[in-house]
């Protein structure tokens, strides 16, 4: 980091938060701790859940429980400093606070885009060729696939941390946003940053067409392979392994289609912050409900260890 403040006359930021109205504050702060207890609770006990319970053992969870920990590191990367924000008017944050905070941001929302992605290819291996399910995603292709995942999502995040950050930050040092993104800090530099947004948007770029590539192309052959099965409880049975993931996949890049898809003409502040708020912090808190409530293994697993812990109780 320090290598990067010699590139900078600033040595902090000032989040302007989500709003200065004084009466919202206490509330706000109620809602945000709220949202962020039941991110931590349900992404961990997600976590804890999978592995305590021996019928969770497989790919489908595995990858699910690494979806739970990239969900928590994901909004713990932007939640806790925007519920200080509400309780305090002095919003700053250091400069390799502020590269911190963005590195782990996007390292995060890299690895979930493509976790989702695996999800899809397992999904597509246990419905489109189920009685190869189990010498297709052997412990050692997840491993490797989980490995893989997390390297693209740091690296990706440390190409982009590199570009931003070598950049001059010389006149202003307010950020309108409620964290550290890209476009409002791009914004306050004086540098050209012609290169940086060239190489922010071939990786974006990748990300969400590679992915959705994958995930898209899956489903098609998922889809395919349930309507050639005759049996209406198969196809009810094959389509409920499945329904969780979907629903999640349709969260997530229904809201990053929603704040990067839509002419510039259409966006304002308020309307991105109110994205911003939904994809850093409510996702990551929908996920855990999701495969929970639409998930039978899932609540059948839960049962199990609230039945264990009552009668040591008693």
């Amino acid at each position: 980091m320090a290598s990067m403040e010699n590139h900078s006359e600033v040595n902090e930021f000032i989040l302007v938060g989500l709003t200065d109205t004084p009466e919202l504050q206490i509330p706000l702060f109620i809602i945000f701790t709220l949202i962020y207890l039941i991110t931590l609770l349900g992404n961990l006990g997600m976590v804890v859940l999978i592995s305590l319970d021996s019928h969770l053992h497989n790919p489908m969870y595995f990858f699910l429980s690494n979806l739970s920990l990239v969900d928590f590191g994901y909004s713990s990367a932007i939640t806790p400093k925007v519920i200080a924000g509400f309780l305090t008017e002095n919003k700053i944050i250091s400069y390799n606070g502020c590269a911190a905070q963005m590195f782990f941001f996007m390292a995060f929302a890299s690895i979930d885009c493509f976790l989702l992605a695996v999800m899809a290819y397992d999904r597509h291996a246990a419905v489109c060729k189920p009685l190869h399910y189990g010498t297709t995603m052997t412990l050692s292709v997840c491993i490797h696939l989980a490995i893989g995942v997390y390297i693209c999502g740091f690296l990706q995040s440390s190409i982009n941390i590199g570009y931003i950050f070598h950049l001059s930050f010389c006149s202003s040092n307010v950020v309108h946003h409620f964290f550290c993104d890209i476009p409002p800090l791009l914004a306050l530099s004086c540098s050209d940053t012609h290169i940086n947004e060239v190489v922010i948007f071939i990786l974006a770029g990748f990300n969400v067409s590679f992915t959705l590539l994958v995930i898209v192309t899956s489903y098609v052959f998922i889809f395919i392979a349930i309507l050639n099965i005759h049996s209406s409880d198969g196809r009810h049975k094959a389509f409920s392994t499945c329904a969780s993931h979907l629903t999640a996949v349709s969260i997530f890049y229904g809201t990053i289609i929603f704040m990067y898809f839509q002419p510039n003409s259409s966006h304002s502040m308020d309307t991105d912050k109110l994205a911003s708020v939904f994809y850093t912090m409510v996702i990551p808190m929908l996920n855990p409900l999701v495969y929970s409530l639409r998930n039978k293994e899932v609540k059948n697993a839960f049962r199990k260890a609230a039945g264990r812990k009552y009668p040591l109780d008693m």
